[in-house]
């Protein structure tokens, strides 16, 4: 089985940025100065001298990491300096990556759920520190302390006690559930933190807000998106999820490794469920007057009738936006080389990551997809912006074009290689992801076999919060089903006793996984637990939080 380089999906928000880092400190919450915005976004020649080779940079980290496709856009004072694509939209196909190509922005989608609840307190028709049962009466978490303490801001703050990526195989991938369905089965979710007493990333909370921003609204997310914000900004190539993609579109296709190592087209997903999660997609194009906006303490390019500038939201609401709420540990980076991007700070705001880089704040994130990760950054007080658009699943990719764009505004006396020190510390998690496996192979009693004949196995199982999960036996063989999950589809073969490992049907998914059977004193089944197998598996798997009893046999 082997292991393979590193997937960063969905969430992936802290996987690559210096592969370990964290934060313990406030971030700074001076106000925002209100700037010009150029309504010209044309490529403009104002790249700074380490910059003058920067297209074949790019395609030196698409060569190292193996990316069909990248786009990049970089602002400046208002101004867009750089706006363009490298590559291909697909693998083997001639039409080619641009400014204007879609690609899935994920979890850079979540700023966007951020800005519209603070635009929905600004009208009064909510505020960020009402009780969420307040709006939404049936909401519940799993502790009623939880429930009835659960403020809106929290919703955005990663502070809520449940585990990393908890919940996430509602949505992940693609499930029948609706966005209710997904909200009402969180009182089932179980928490395994404190309240507010430390980080967890998750993307549930985000489809509470969805529904807040629609109750508070009265319109769906994606009608009260493009309307409040996409239209304002500018934004008239962006589309709230894939279900807006028609044919003809310039649109990139993802792609992920099959088995950690070959890599192929994935099939694009709908995050119809939890929209405000991650389910925007955009070009660098817009994502270039999105950043200006941000930049510009949400005032717009455009002025009103009465010559005033027009804005998306106040000052005070980005300061909001941007102050920390969670602080994140700050961890070692695993190689030495990218011990310059350790933060002194480190933390969490409503949807923005915040930390600082040379002596600069900076704002940002990430976002993951199936075959699509991103990064937006911002450094506010050098009114300048970054972000990478890619089609396959490599945070190296977008951290390494990152921070040679920063370098070239914050550092340009010195000229890094991030690609190669990300290509680095890429073979490092492969390495300790190969050890990983090899310690299971280790450890495994090959002469053990099952104690029960296989068909003992097999059965409905029921989790309290995802659901039923079938183990049916054809053709001599367990096959395993999430019943909601179209694509988890597998079949198990033993490892050793009573535990088996799935091997999934897709295997762009890199998500194989043990399933351990537990027996009661007279041979019958009385729990399955299962868990990743690799630890370059996305943290959105969290089969490791299933609970599975036995429904009949």
């Amino acid at each position: 089985m082997p292991q393979r380089p590193l997937v960063l999906r969905l969430s992936a928000a802290c996987a690559l940025f210096v592969m370990a880092l964290g934060a313990a400190a406030q971030a700074p919450t001076s106000s925002i100065p209100q700037l010009p915005i150029s309504t010209n976004d044309q490529v403009r020649p104002l790249l700074p001298s380490q910059l003058q080779d920067f297209d074949a940079y790019v395609e030196s980290a698409r060569k190292a990491f193996d990316v069909p496709g990248i786009a990049v856009a970089i602002v400046k004072d208002g101004n867009v300096v750089l706006a363009r694509g490298f590559g291909q939209r697909e693998l083997g196909k001639p039409d080619r990556v641009d400014a204007h190509t879609l690609f899935a922005i994920a979890s850079n989608t979540k700023a966007f759920t951020a800005a519209s609840l603070q635009q929905l307190a600004e009208a009064g028709k909510l505020k960020m520190d009402d009780r969420v049962i307040d709006h939404l009466p049936w909401f519940r978490m799993s502790d009623p302390y939880v429930t009835h303490e659960m403020r809106i801001r929290d919703l955005l703050a990663h502070r809520s006690g449940l585990s990393l990526g908890a919940g996430d195989l509602l949505y992940w991938p693609p499930t029948s559930y609706t966005t209710k369905e997904v909200v009402q089965r969180l009182a089932h979710v179980p928490i395994a933190n404190g309240f507010r007493s430390g980080y967890a990333y998750d993307n549930i909370l985000f489809a509470v807000a969805t529904l807040v921003i629609e109750q508070a609204s009265g319109q769906s997310y994606a009608d009260y998106v493009r309307d409040h914000i996409f239209k304002p900004v500018g934004m008239d190539e962006s589309l709230i999820d894939k279900t807006y993609i028609t044919p003809g579109m310039d649109v990139a296709t993802g792609h992920a490794k099959a088995d950690f190592k070959d890599l192929q087209p994935v099939a694009p997903m709908a995050w119809l469920n939890d929209p405000g999660a991650g389910g925007i997609y955009s070009s660098v194009h817009d994502m270039a007057r999105w950043m200006n906006v941000q930049l510009a303490g949400g005032a717009l390019p455009a002025k009103g009738a009465d010559g005033k500038p027009q804005r998306l939201f106040s000052g005070k609401s980005q300061q909001q936006m941007w102050s920390m709420l969670t602080p994140i540990a700050i961890r070692q980076p695993s190689i030495p080389e990218l011990a310059p991007l350790t933060p002194h700070f480190y933390g969490y705001g409503e949807a923005w990551f915040l930390s600082d880089y040379r002596g600069q704040r900076l704002v940002w994130h990430t976002g993951g997809w199936p075959g699509m990760v991103s990064r937006v950054t911002l450094v506010p007080e050098q009114r300048l912006g970054v972000v990478v658009l890619t089609n396959a699943e490599s945070g190296a990719a977008f951290n390494a074009v990152t921070y040679r764009v920063l370098d070239a505004y914050l550092n340009r006396d010195h000229k890094t290689d991030w690609v190669s020190v990300y290509a680095k510390a890429v073979k490092k998690s492969q390495a300790d992801a190969d050890d990983s496996f090899a310690r299971h192979e280790a450890a495994r009693d090959k002469r053990s076999k099952p104690s029960l004949p296989l068909a003992n196995y097999a059965g409905t199982y029921r989790d309290p919060w995802y659901g039923d999960i079938i183990v049916s036996q054809e053709n001599g063989k367990l096959r395993m089903r999430f019943s909601k999950t179209a694509q988890l589809v597998g079949t198990m073969t033993p490892w050793q006793h009573d535990t088996f490992v799935v091997r999934w049907d897709d295997r762009t998914l890199n998500a194989d996984a043990f399933v351990s059977y537990a027996l009661d004193p007279d041979g019958a089944v009385r729990e399955v637990r299962m868990e990743p197998i690799s630890p370059l598996t996305d943290f959105s798997f969290d089969f490791q939080d299933l609970r599975l009893k036995p429904v009949n046999h």
